[in-house]
């Protein structure tokens, strides 16, 4: 399984990939920082946002990135990897 991780702290993004790769999913993070993340995405099999770390602009090109492509979204306000193992489970 594959998924994309947008919002989230940069001091955890390794964190981040390590849990999800413990769960067996190869996790993309995207911290929100970047420009034009839908471009950069590919194809994930699931979308995971951290909407408290990511900009409103960021948020609707992503959700209207993952409509075009039928991928799921799930969405969390908080983004610490307990938050994170919730989601992946």
């Amino acid at each position: 399984m594959c998924a994309t991780l947008i919002g989230g702290m940069d001091r955890l993004k390794r964190e981040y990939i390590n849990t999800a790769k413990n769960q067996g999913v190869k996790l993309k993070v995207f911290t929100g920082k970047e420009n034009s993340i839908a471009g950069k995405m590919g194809r994930p099999d699931m979308v995971i946002l951290f909407t408290n770390k990511v900009s409103h602009a960021a948020r609707r090109e992503v959700l209207q990135y993952a409509k075009s492509k039928d991928i799921p979204v799930h969405m969390a306000h908080s983004c610490g990897v307990s938050t994170l193992k919730q989601v992946l489970q």
